[in-house]
């Protein structure tokens, strides 16, 4: 009788123990869950468009309540979100294909007359220091190039004025990268979050993002930790 009455305690105890992890364990997934759908994203670097601030091989965590949202006055309110300014880093929905997501740098504000003369940035005919760019084509295309319109616009562009609820955006490598020069203005709405911290980065190869066939992954797995760029890891992104 005895060894009954401690089996059967034997087993509630246990019950009651598998309870808990399970209620621990369904708190983390929804915890989890929230954070991944609300708070960050991870984001992985797949073209060198905003090099040097950002590098292929670069894996990012997104905070996705960084900005004032348009749209959520009432999230806005409650949250300390902060609006998007000139020089700030985005991460949006691709205008022209919104299931993919794109990363550039603010350039112009809603509002604002954007112009590009010889590669030089003006907004509101004033010229803009931009620290952070690049251009790796010493060449400068002229405006009277009829035959080569993408090279023209690369490095001559606009005047044209941002209409409300958009920004212009563009990528630090300037010479190479798609941005608002081509497919237009990002609608606020569109915009995810900004970049946060660099928690992983190894040296990509350039079409990394176009192999995803099976052999293709395991040869990235394998060599993620020779090709590892330990100085990026954990590094704040500005």
């Amino acid at each position: 009788m005895l060894q009954t009455e401690t089996d059967k305690a034997k087993k509630k105890r246990d019950k009651s123990v598998f309870r808990e992890y399970f209620e621990l364990i369904a708190e983390t997934a929804v915890f989890v869950f929230f954070v991944m759908t609300f708070v960050v994203q991870a984001f992985q670097i797949p073209t060198g468009s905003m090099e040097p601030t950002l590098l292929v091989g670069d894996f990012l965590l997104v905070n996705k309540i960084a900005y004032a949202h348009p749209r959520l006055p009432l999230e806005n309110s409650i949250l300390a979100n902060r609006p998007i300014e000139r020089g700030s880093i985005v991460v949006f929905k691709y205008p022209k294909d919104l299931t993919k997501d794109f990363v550039k740098r603010v350039i112009a504000l809603e509002g604002e007359k954007v112009e590009i003369r010889e590669k030089q940035v003006f907004i509101n005919d004033k010229p803009l220091d931009e620290p952070y760019k690049v251009h790796i084509d010493s060449e400068v295309h002229s405006k009277n190039d009829v035959y080569n319109y993408d090279d023209v616009i690369r490095d001559n562009y606009g005047p044209v004025t941002v209409p409300p609820g958009h920004i212009f955006a563009m990528g630090d490598n300037r010479d190479n990268s798609l941005d608002s020069r081509y497919w237009g203005f990002v609608p606020l709405a569109s915009v995810k979050g900004r970049p946060w911290v660099i928690y992983f980065s190894y040296k990509a190869e350039r079409d990394a993002w176009q192999k995803t066939g099976i052999r293709d992954r395991l040869k990235k797995f394998v060599s993620f930790i020779p090709k590892a760029r330990w100085g990026r890891m954990l590094r704040i992104i500005n």
